[in-house]
């Protein structure tokens, strides 16, 4: 693969396997995005309730229900109705910055109770709301709680976990999300039969649940190694590290991290830090890598499934219960990553689903323009519904697999622990940015652009795919900690790193690891 290197065996291979403890704790970890995963899946149902429109947005549903002469790609488009989806994500990008302070100074683990703590109290208020202020409001309480949750799970799941199995435990949080969805696909499906209009007040109210589970969840974790030494507990950080490797010898991995808290220390401001020469490769993930995320336009399918299909001509059961499908083959999607990428790579997973993405974006793209034209005015058959089923869960499948586990993996992976909650919260303000720009605008953009929208989106992913078969080197299998090595061998990045600016334990670049570059 042109443009990468591949560290065969790591820095070092530290001795040690998961144990249990690690993986009841990254379990218990990874529930906190559920509440991502429950509000994303959740929102997109419930905006396609006729009790639920005619409630809070009657101009939407009486555009709606109008015959097939209207234009069908424009029936949905209203303002009001993507700033109920949108406003959590702008609360989030907020939350995320005041989140990287918390983590780093009182542990990850706080970060996550507290996000669960106002993610309970936001699922409260919209279960019970009366008009569309309490909506936004509630909606403004679940993107804090998304902020806090998203910003520190991720970098406790990575620091937590044995390097050769990093990818798969940090995994759990996308599996989490997608499980989410999932979820609340089926939620959605079954309260839109309750009689009385009110099912969707169930659908917001159950976002409690998850809520719940990481903020009760969250109380009996225990601080990572990392995050121990960062504050300063020394002796609490050696058992620690003990406990969660299974051994006594880790004399090791342990002075690589006390070199990396003995880094940490020397920076009083991360984010004056961040921007440093020595840091750009980091820097330039953590922000393309959330920002290409987003432009797949996987959050077209998540957040408006149900409502595309009902764009595309499916009825009301029909595009609830294509949702659940979509959800089911995301969490499907999930698994085949976690079992995969630590023996193929990330670089493998992000290139396969590209290209994946790429040919069914552009052939679900051409279905519904031969259907419903520029028009939008047309009738879709049931056999030709289901082949635009077929390939969106192709499409969701290829994210599920790629973008969607790395684009949380990657950046989480790759911050020296001085830097690393300041990343991370760079990482999640973008990623929520422009989660929040697609939210507010995909509506008016189907109006507009039609079926080209999906052509928009599969030519941003030609982009991505590029960027990352040229630009991304492989981190598989390396130390959290001696990542900085992978970053000095690449072709591109190492011109931004002194070989002086390299400190990982007592090694020595150009000796400490086994490099072939391809």
């Amino acid at each position: 693969m042109a443009g990468g290197v591949i560290i065969t065996g790591g820095g070092k291979d530290y001795p040690g396997r998961m144990t249990p403890f690690v993986f009841m704790a990254c379990l218990v970890a990874a529930t906190g995005g559920l509440i991502f995963g429950y509000d994303i899946g959740i929102s997109g149902g419930v905006t396609s309730m006729d009790s639920f429109l005619e409630k809070f947005f009657p101009s939407v549903y009486i555009k709606q229900q109008a015959t097939h002469s209207t234009n069908q790609y424009c029936k949905f488009d209203s303002q009001l109705l993507t700033s109920f989806t949108s406003s959590l994500y702008l609360a989030a990008l907020v939350a995320s910055f005041f989140a990287s302070s918390v983590t780093r100074v009182c542990g990850r683990k706080w970060s996550m109770f507290g996000g669960g703590l106002v993610f309970l109290l936001g699922a409260a208020i919209n279960g019970a709301a009366k008009n569309i202020a309490m909506l936004i409001i509630g909606r403004i309480f679940l993107g804090i709680g998304v902020g806090f949750a998203n910003q520190s799970v991720p970098v406790y799941l990575s620091e937590m976990a044995p390097a050769r199995m990093r990818g798969m435990l940090n995994m759990g949080f996308q599996l989490m999300i997608t499980i989410g969805i999932f979820a609340a696909n089926l939620i959605n499906y079954g309260t839109s039969k309750i009689k009385g209009g009110w099912g969707w007040r169930i659908s917001l109210a159950l976002a409690a649940v998850p809520a719940a589970i990481i903020t009760i969840g969250s109380l009996f974790l225990p601080d990572t190694p990392n995050s121990l030494l960062e504050r300063g507990h020394d002796e609490k950080a050696k058992n620690m590290l003990r406990r969660i490797r299974g051994i006594n010898d880790i004399q090791m991995e342990y002075s690589d991290l006390e070199v990396a808290s003995q880094d940490s220390k020397t920076v009083k401001h991360p984010w004056k830090n961040i921007i440093q020469k020595k840091y750009r490769p980091q820097l330039t993930m953590a922000i393309l890598i959330p920002f290409f995320q987003q432009l797949t336009g996987i959050n077209v399918i998540n957040f408006y499934a149900p409502v595309l299909f009902k764009t595309i001509g499916f009825g009301d059961d029909a595009s609830l219960i294509s949702a659940v499908i979509s959800g089911f083959v995301n969490v499907f999607g999930t698994f085949v990553s976690i079992f995969t990428v630590d023996k193929y790579g990330r670089r493998v997973l992000f290139l396969e689903g590209g290209i994946q993405m790429i040919i069914c974006q552009i052939i679900i793209g051409t279905l519904i323009a031969i259907v419903f034209g520029t028009s939008g005015v047309g009738h879709i058959s049931k056999v030709y519904a289901g082949f635009v089923v077929f390939f969106i869960c192709i499409y969701v499948a290829g994210f599920a697999w790629s973008w969607g586990p790395l684009g949380w993996l990657v950046p989480s992976e790759i911050f020296p622990l001085e830097i690393r909650s300041a990343g991370q919260s760079i990482n999640v303000a973008v990623n929520m940015l422009f989660t929040f720009m697609i939210a507010q605008i995909f509506l008016t953009m189907l109006c507009h652009m039609k079926f080209g929208l999906f052509y928009f989106f599969s030519g941003w992913v030609v982009i991505m795919t590029i960027f990352i078969a040229f630009f991304l080197p492989e981190t598989k299998n390396v130390p959290i900690e001696e990542m900085v090595l992978v970053w000095k061998k690449h072709w591109f990045w190492g011109k931004f790193i002194r070989d002086d600016e390299i400190h990982v334990g007592n090694l020595e670049l150009g000796n400490s690891a086994s490099v072939n570059n391809v």
